[in-house]
């Protein structure tokens, strides 16, 4: 197996350390391994597979060496700048942020879902936004076998979305401190806001699930809407999902066709309280579906439950199995 050269920009923060977990964890196959981030990191050391990487400063500089994958977790301004100067360089940028998701030059992937995208590359691969990538995973076998006609999201998302900020409002607001990230107490309540308002009345996070659902299923016609909802868990987004199709169906293929999905395990014994909880999926890759029942007011529809790990399969997990991809499809290496 080829070993190739890998570079982690934002490797200090939440998603970039998981990086270097799940680099580790999947035995990439890594030659050299270079980590980058903002001046105040610089020097800092980073063990990833029993040696110590020294954290340099992110600079225009940075790219003037031999960097096959440059794995970006840096927030969007970042991956603005600095992915074309990676690309330029020669590297092959697979971003987090939401920067390049919608550019139609740039294809928006998860591995499970529409792996054949990443040929038509152009040196940069968005990964998507962590609710969408656990939101398509399942609704990718039933959109080919019923087609999808339209699709309401709830989502139940969890403070480690919004970074180490999101978390310590939860811990201090459990304490009676007073939250500095949210713009209301997250601990004990809900709160129907994730980024920024528009002008439609959505936010940027409801339009981000409703715009990449329709790139990554290659389907500008479905209808969809969105309303996202910061709830007070330390880890895991969970989604309710209703869905309505054009054919009828069977809910018993239904259960079949996500079990044979990658990456879905079905939790749906309800006699038994068996669904999807958002503690039970942390620290884990899969996407977890369960409550999946029909919605008797219109013709055709289901609803699901739809749960995973947001910094894992959301954003880390799917960036380095987008990187496997690469290797595997573009570069031939493994």
């Amino acid at each position: 197996m080829e070993k190739v050269n890998i570079a982690v920009i934002g490797a200090t923060g939440m998603v970039g350390r998981t990086l270097l977990k799940v680099l580790e964890e999947r035995d990439f196959p890594i030659k050299k391994l270079y980590l980058f981030a903002s001046a105040k990191s610089k020097g800092k050391t980073i063990e990833v597979h029993g040696k110590e990487y020294e954290v340099e400063e992110l600079t225009e500089n940075s790219f003037r060496r031999d960097i096959d994958i440059a794995l970006f977790s840096a927030g969007g301004e970042i991956s603005k700048k600095f992915a074309v100067i990676a690309k330029n360089n020669g590297a092959i940028v697979i971003d987090n942020s939401s920067a390049w998701r919608m550019d139609k030059n740039v294809p928006l992937i998860v591995p499970e879902v529409n792996p054949e995208d990443i040929k038509w590359h152009n040196g940069i691969i968005a990964n998507p936004n962590c609710s969408t990538i656990q939101s398509v995973a399942p609704l990718k076998p039933l959109h080919d076998a019923f087609k999808i006609k339209r699709i309401v999201y709830s989502t139940y998302q969890s403070v480690s979305g919004s970074g180490v900020g999101g978390l310590k409002d939860l811990e201090n607001g459990v304490k009676g401190l007073k939250n500095k990230k949210y713009p209301h107490q997250i601990a004990y309540n809900c709160i129907p806001h994730i980024d920024e308002f528009l002008g439609n009345g959505y936010t940027k996070e409801e339009m981000k699930m409703i715009e990449e659902t329709k790139k990554i299923l290659n389907d500008v016609s479905l209808k969809i809407t969105a309303t996202t909802v910061r709830v007070p868990v330390k880890y895991s987004h969970s989604i309710s999902t209703n869905i309505e199709f054009e054919k009828e169906f069977e809910l018993s293929k239904v259960e079949e066709l996500l079990n044979d999905f990658p990456s879905i395990i079905v939790q749906d014994d309800i006699f038994n309280n068996v669904y999807p909880l958002a503690i039970n999926a942390q620290g884990t890759d899969q996407v977890y579906v369960g409550r999946i029942r029909r919605d008797f007011s219109i013709d055709n529809g289901i609803n699901m439950w739809i749960v995973a790990d947001n910094i894992r399969k959301g954003a880390a997990t799917n960036t380095i199995q987008i990187a496997e991809l690469v290797l595997k499809e573009y570069y031939k290496k493994i």
